[in-house]
């Protein structure tokens, strides 16, 4: 009698959970301390990753254990030539190691990326060594990195082996503090510049963040990776290829009540101030690469 409960609890479950309207592609939603897939869609398709990739250049970086206190010049070098990015930390710039990861992580900053992989032991060709030993090490066998910021869309990977990016991630407390910072104050040639996490629900009111991740490149669509805890339950949530941040953050919010075991039409209302209230002010800033 029991083993039958069981088994139509979890047929219900998976029933629930092929039944969430999800906008992005590939979605994949794993309970942290059971493994348990809650949420499936697409997870074994390759996609470009855009910034997730920055999760793995933060990786590799402390673990070449580099003076993060050292100051790290950003050069012309750095400036994005294959998406034209904007960025707002200038080049001449001289910032100590630990807040170009910070603007990596937290603000998703290309240049930031790009400067850790210059100044990386070996330059760039150490930095793509290390990421694919990495990739390696994490037994990743459908992820591709071929440069530290994301921007090319030949960085590539599945929702199922980025679940797995991510518990490795969060291993790393630095990794788990700089993305759930809401923001931060960066000096900034002796000026103190204020600059924002990416991810709009870090800090929200009724939500519990591990670790947190965004990208967007118009081949990747709007991605994001969060560690979550919502009802006593850890759960690391990966979506891949939403076509507006409007559809990722609903994704979440979806997730989340989902995992909650709350139903999908409660609370419809305060999920949608939630959004108007954290839209993008202007068109250029939704349509950034990061």
């Amino acid at each position: 009698m029991i083993k039958k409960t069981v088994a139509a609890l979890l047929m219900s479950l998976s029933a629930a959970a092929m039944a969430l309207p999800l906008g992005s592609q590939s979605v994949l939603v794993v309970e942290d301390d059971t493994g348990k897939i809650l949420v499936e869609k697409n997870a074994n398709t390759v996609v470009p990753i855009a910034s997730l990739t920055k999760l793995m250049t933060a990786m590799v970086v402390l673990d070449a254990k580099q003076d993060m206190n050292e100051a790290i010049n950003i050069d012309r070098v750095d400036v994005d030539m294959l998406k034209h990015s904007t960025s707002r930390v200038p080049v001449g710039a001289s910032i100590s190691r630990a807040d170009v990861l910070q603007l990596a992580l937290m603000s998703s900053d290309n240049r930031a990326a790009a400067a850790l992989a210059r100044t990386f032991p070996g330059g760039d060709a150490g930095f793509r060594r290390a990421v694919n030993a990495k990739i390696r090490a994490l037994g990743l066998t459908q992820t591709v990195i071929e440069e530290p910021t994301g921007l090319s869309p030949n960085n590539k990977s599945t929702a199922a082996e980025l679940v797995k990016m991510a518990a490795a991630a969060a291993k790393y407390e630095t990794i788990r503090e700089m993305t759930t910072d809401s923001k931060d104050m960066i000096n900034i040639n002796g000026r103190q510049v204020e600059y924002r996490n990416t991810n709009r629900l870090v800090g929200a009111k009724g939500w519990d963040i591990g670790m947190s991740k965004t990208g967007y490149t118009e081949e990747a669509g709007r991605c994001l990776i969060m560690r979550i805890k919502s009802a006593g339950r850890n759960a690391t949530l990966v979506l891949l290829n939403a076509g507006a941040s409007s559809a990722r953050l609903m994704d979440a919010f979806k997730i989340r009540r989902f995992i909650g075991g709350e139903e999908e039409n409660e609370k419809p209302r305060a999920a949608k101030r939630t959004l108007r209230k954290k839209a993008p002010a202007t068109p250029p800033r939704r349509r950034r690469a990061t």
